[in-house]
């Protein structure tokens, strides 16, 4: 891939994005604070975001356009699969991950180039929808330590909180009532971008390297959620019924309780 020709993200993109934003404003308030440093905003760079409802697509494409990036976003195979949807993700940038098939290394790879030829890339450290019963940062897979040090770009942290109002875990099933009571109430959906995370001391050679980035990209997106939910710090108040609860990946650092 040609690394001396930017990638530049397409308008069809551009414009869904902007379409986002219009969904996202029809059900909840968007709030996106922090911010991204201007030499990152083209790329390259990897936002690593937590993941707690089908609807955080949406709503990061929002608030990326708000910070005016555009970050190509590492999705499940099954988009890529639908007729209309899949070309549209493929003509956009997105990347595919198959998950659970011999061929999700690919991702990996695909998109270390991605970055490379000057993406933003945007990823989920957690590797799904999180299951931590409080509803916190869950121990992260190492795929984005491993895509950071592949190709050595700034990994920033993403943090949100309220999408699990706008949508269940289970959607489409209850996919109707959800947004009917989300157009009536318009949560608050918060955002925020934070600073990048420091692995320059990280050796990626070193034994265990890809799982202490890891922790410590977590553990940074677990900082940059804390002002989002002072006021939930424990169990949400919003408990999605759909949601199951898996204490097998809980995180071992947790923000400290009044």
């Amino acid at each position: 891939m040609d690394t001396h020709s930017p990638w530049r993200s397409p308008r069809l993109w551009r414009a869904a994005q902007l379409v986002a934003r219009l969904v996202v404003g029809a059900l909840a308030r968007l709030e996106v604070s922090g911010d991204v440093p201007d030499r990152l905003r083209a790329g390259p760079m990897i936002l690593a975001a937590n993941h707690i409802s089908p609807f955080d697509p949406i709503v990061l494409a929002a608030a990326c356009q708000v910070r005016g990036v555009a970050p190509r976003f590492m999705a499940t195979g099954g988009l890529f699969r639908a007729p209309v949807v899949g070309a549209a993700m493929r003509h956009a940038g997105h990347i595919r991950v198959d998950r659970g098939t011999a061929a999700v290394g690919q991702a990996l790879h695909d998109a270390a180039d991605a970055v490379a030829a000057g993406s933003v890339v945007l990823v989920y450290p957690e590797g799904r929808i999180g299951l931590d019963p409080d509803m916190w940062p869950e121990r992260g897979k190492t795929g984005t330590a491993r895509l950071a040090f592949a190709c050595g770009a700034t990994v920033v942290p993403v943090a949100q909180w309220g999408s699990h109002e706008v949508l269940p875990y289970r959607a489409p099933k209850g996919l109707l009532p959800a947004v009917w009571r989300s157009l009536w109430r318009r949560p608050v959906v918060r955002v925020r971008f934070g600073a990048p995370v420091d692995l320059a001391d990280v050796d990626p050679a070193a034994g265990g390297a890809a799982r202490r980035a890891t922790d410590r990209i977590i553990d940074a997106v677990t900082d940059v959620l804390v002002p989002l939910r002072l006021d939930e710090p424990g169990r949400p108040r919003h408990v999605d019924s759909s949601r199951p609860v898996d204490t097998s990946r809980v995180h071992q650092r947790r923000p400290a309780r009044p």
